[in-house]
């Protein structure tokens, strides 16, 4: 009877009876006469069929409601974004998984994915120090047990007691967790030997994107000529040329030097901004450091003069450090930007305006899903730094578990404690397998034919450039596409394998290249890479008529 109560109330207020007979108070309490209509439920149902029946009138008479949101009026905007390590390549490639998995055939049994930095994904294993934490944070039931070690649970109450509620499922505060950020502070201070760091400087991010993200909004404005100018390295990593698109800012590309081995060139720097000084107002230099797709680690050298451009063309500088932990070169070496700018001296570190990324994402333990990450900002002016707080409050805070995690990276086992020889072992095991398979992938593509592939430094990725032959270039240009789309389709659709165009990140014209992540297990690193060898044999074959 209660039910029915409920029911018919619900009814009344939505306006549902409107096409039923009149209720009475008796049949309101659930006994209804034969004199009554229709019962509650029925004439719940003649209101959905009346809607039905409205929405037939109305195709019938051709007056059908048009969308409030078409490609006519979507933001013209997010039209403009491209992101080519999520695009067509990778939809085929999900076509042509799903096609195997209902008993398809195709030369080959499997897709391989090297479109993208998702270690996880590609088989390597999580760091159990860090999962232990995030799990003890995530269920503190689990303080109890003997599986877990002490100095984990140690740093799982420290989280915790930062944590609204002593639980993870609570907002924070919108710069993060404050032990969270004191840890960060003090891991720069070790990194960068002694260059002070102050905890209040570090804001905890969805990830790094959503650092960069957020400081490019607080950077872009402007009309026609005063528009913002945001100089960027070509190749870049397609989330700048997405985010400067969105945010209708200008994208100011500056060419790496790949004949030296991607290395930042100054000559480059200041050609690129005196060409966009002529119809923009560059305000902002981004630098990836390692590099990604070119997987180059800039010397100390490169990055002072980076830091003087910056100096004298009164520039923001936005460092991307997230693979700072992705070194292989042994003759190479992460230098932060804001450790060299403090070794240049005063004047340069008390005014040139930097902010630095790092993320939980990359490095040694690749944990992409938790998306967290941190930024550093120095210099920035005391209203701007509030304005930055107040952007940051709209999204309440990053995900906590994310926050824990990224704790764990910059707080790790010390030497003196229990779980620091595992995880040690742990973390060597995965960077050296990481420099392995660098050094693996320059050398096999480095013995195809019309194939160069500059050192894989540091970061997960090769960015070797290829040799398209002219007929293939005018096969592409038939079919509307670049040519390493096609080259990077065809090797798709003949071998499962997938990587992406150079073109997806820029490059210089009539060169051609495509990124690939070196994370495959070095069996499935050796498959990929000898298919990629046969396949461009092959094509070089069929648009060249080469033996």
């Amino acid at each position: 009877m209660y039910r029915l109560q409920s029911l018919a109330a619900r009814s009344l207020i939505a306006g549902a009876l409107d096409h039923c007979t009149p209720l009475t108070l008796t049949s309101l309490t659930g006994v209804r006469h034969k004199s009554q209509g229709p019962s509650v439920e029925k004439c719940g149902q003649m209101r959905f069929l009346t809607a039905e029946a409205k929405a037939s009138a109305g195709r019938l008479d051709g007056k059908m409601r048009e969308k409030t949101l078409t490609m006519d009026t979507l933001n013209p905007q997010v039209k403009a974004v491209e992101y080519a390590v999520r695009g067509p390549i990778v939809l085929k490639a999900g076509e042509i998984e799903r096609y195997l998995e209902e008993g398809g055939t195709k030369p080959f049994s499997e897709v391989i994915k090297a479109n993208i930095g998702d270690a996880h994904a590609m088989g390597q294993q999580p760091i159990t120090f860090l999962r232990q934490v995030v799990a003890l944070c995530t269920f503190p039931e689990l303080m109890d047990s003997p599986s877990f070690p002490e100095d984990a649970k140690w740093r799982a109450r420290r989280i915790l007691q930062g944590c609204g509620g002593h639980s993870l499922g609570s907002y924070s505060a919108s710069p993060g967790v404050e032990c969270i950020r004191k840890d960060i502070a003090a891991y720069i201070e070790q990194r960068d030997e002694g260059v002070p760091s102050d905890w209040e400087n570090i804001y905890l991010t969805t990830g790094a994107s959503d650092g960069i993200m957020t400081i490019l909004r607080l950077l872009v404005s402007g009309k026609d000529s005063s528009r913002t100018g945001v100089m960027i390295p070509i190749p870049q990593y397609p989330l700048y040329s997405a985010a400067i698109s969105e945010m209708d800012a200008v994208q100011v590309n500056y060419y790496l030097d790949e004949d030296n081995c991607w290395a930042l060139d100054i000559n480059e720097l200041h050609r690129a901004y005196q060409a966009a000084k002529q119809h923009c107002q560059p305000r902002v230099i981004c630098i990836i450091n390692p590099g990604n797709p070119t997987g180059q680690v800039q010397s100390k050298k490169c990055i002072e003069e980076v830091l003087h451009f910056a100096y004298e063309e009164n520039l923001f500088v936005m460092s991307d450090e997230v693979y700072q932990d992705n070194v292989y070169a042994p003759d190479c070496q992460f230098h932060s930007f804001k450790k060299v700018l403090y070794e240049m001296g005063p004047e340069y570190f008390s005014s040139v305006e930097l902010v630095s990324f790092h993320s939980t994402s990359k490095g040694y333990t690749g944990e992409c899903g938790f998306r967290g990450g941190y930024m550093e900002v120095i210099n920035m002016d005391p209203e701007v730094k509030a304005q930055l707080v107040k952007l940051l409050s709209v999204r309440l805070c990053p995900p906590l578990a994310g926050q824990a995690a990224m704790d764990v990276i910059v707080n790790p086992p010390q030497p003196e404690e229990h779980t620091f020889k595992q995880f040690h072992q742990e973390k060597s095991s995965v960077l050296g397998a990481l420099a392995e398979k660098a050094k693996l992938t320059e050398q096999i593509l480095n013995a195809v034919p019309g194939i160069k592939c500059n050192p894989v430094q540091g970061a997960m990725y090769a960015f070797p450039r290829i040799f398209i032959p002219p007929k293939a270039v005018e096969e592409a240009k038939a079919l509307g596409m670049q040519p390493d789309m096609l080259y990077c389709l065809r090797l798709l659709e003949e071998t499962g394998i997938c990587v992406v165009p150079g073109s997806g990140f820029g490059q210089k014209d009539r060169t051609y290249h495509f990124r690939m992540t070196i994370l495959p297990s070095i069996e499935k690193l050796n498959v990929l890479l000898g298919k990629v060898r046969d396949f461009h044999i092959s094509f070089l074959k069929e648009y060249s008529g080469l033996e």
